[in-house]
């Protein structure tokens, strides 16, 4: 399919030189650009695999809450200075 894009032209040089120096036509370069952006997107929607394990702290909020309770009382000690 055939479509029509506005890109500005500081864009476009960018393109061309760079698609250039791949040996790539622009045609190429832009879809290969689009497919690894789509790609990107779709990767960063699914679930981290460190969240699998995270909610099993929701099972346990009674320990989570005394972790908390814990840390921000830790949390109360340091001098705000420290942070700076």
């Amino acid at each position: 399919m055939k479509t029509t894009l506005e890109v500005p032209d500081s864009l476009l040089r960018r393109v061309k030189a760079t698609a250039a120096q791949k040996g790539q036509t622009m045609a190429a370069f832009i879809k290969a650009a689009i497919e690894a952006k789509l790609q990107a997107d779709a990767e960063a929607g699914r679930e981290k695999p460190w969240m699998k394990f995270a909610g099993v702290f929701s099972k346990h909020s009674r320990e989570s809450q005394r972790v908390l309770q814990a840390v921000e009382k830790e949390c109360e000690r340091i001098q705000t200075e420290d942070w700076e």
